[in-house]
């Protein structure tokens, strides 16, 4: 089978050939987990481990004993790699992306439940926590994720949930890359930290008036203001990148995920539109598969419990 940092499959049948079991699976999986030689998590060794009939792998220097699933949102699983591996790649080969209940017509599983659960663990391991930060030009706004809500106008809201939206703008208007976050309220506290851990210092970011934004300058940043009730344009013209952002975003929630996105999952699914959005150029779904998984052996285990119980706000 060929080496999982250099290839990855391009077709679904060559995925049916390179996984017709559980042991392609779990050798793919140390391929990408370690790719410089088996690394004991306990001691920092490297070397070739000694393999149990179990399946376990039991250090040489240590004989700490482990699994390439230890610590992985695959961790303890009873559903077969395989099958692990077979969501990845529908979820990676939909250009809009998939719901629960689609995995779980498409794969067989019995339950909505484990359907849900299995897609909201990839979701958690579609955004790398050490990613680079955007750079260049930065058009940064709030949207909002919600229904409407009568009586009230701007940015004044009850209920619905305020996502921080950040758009590398290239020539021409050509939108880069994206970073998205719900934020708990408009306040300088909760916008300024999502500008400075998302876009690089020394970038120019260039917001609306509001006067949450208004310490950007203070904190290296070339920070430009257009006031949009002076300027007489719509907003959509002003910084066309965040609201084109926030309008395909809006148009995915209702569309794919048909508008049923509660506030404690909401992180998630902003995780995905991310990974999705910036990845749009790939001509190679194999590629998204391998980088998905790749991440996901990078990710801690996240149980069903700690799954329901919400976001990171």
């Amino acid at each position: 089978m060929p080496e999982a940092d250099v290839d990855y499959p391009g077709t679904w049948n060559q995925f049916m050939d390179w996984f017709s079991d559980e042991s392609d699976c779990i050798a793919y999986l140390e391929k990408i987990r370690w790719k410089n030689g088996f690394t004991c998590p306990s001691c920092g060794s490297i070397g070739n481990p000694y393999r149990t009939t179990r399946g376990r792998l039991t250090c040489p220097t240590c004989e700490h004993q482990t699994t390439v699933t230890a610590g992985t949102i695959f961790h303890r699983t009873r559903t077969p790699l395989r099958t692990w591996f077979s969501a990845a790649w529908y979820i990676t080969n939909q250009k809009h992306g998939t719901n629960a209940l689609g995995l779980q017509r498409i794969l067989g599983f019995k339950s909505y439940q484990t359907a849900w659960a299995h897609l909201h663990k990839f979701r958690r391991a579609m955004v790398r926590p050490d990613r680079e930060r955007l750079k260049g030009h930065v058009e940064v706004d709030e949207t909002y994720i919600g229904g409407r809500e009568e009586g009230l106008i701007g940015r004044k809201i009850e209920k619905k949930s305020i996502v921080a939206v950040a758009v590398e703008m290239k020539v021409g208007n050509a939108l880069g890359r994206v970073r998205l976050r719900r934020v708990l309220d408009i306040s300088e506290d909760s916008l300024i930290p999502f500008v400075c851990e998302m876009v690089e210092r020394g970038s120019i970011v260039h917001t609306d008036g509001w006067s949450s934004y208004s310490s950007l300058s203070k904190l290296g940043y070339k920070h430009e203001r257009t006031i949009l009730s002076a300027t007489g344009d719509p907003a959509h013209e002003s910084m066309p990148g965040v609201h084109i952002v926030s309008s395909l975003l809006k148009r995915w929630i209702l569309g794919t995920l048909h508008g049923s996105i509660g506030p404690q999952q909401l992180d998630y699914y902003l995780d995905e539109y991310t990974f999705r959005f910036n990845r749009r150029t790939s001509r190679s779904m194999g590629m998204l598969f391998y980088r998905l998984i790749e991440q996901a052996v990078s990710t801690a285990p996240n149980p069903y419990k700690s799954i329901v119980g919400g976001g990171k706000c």
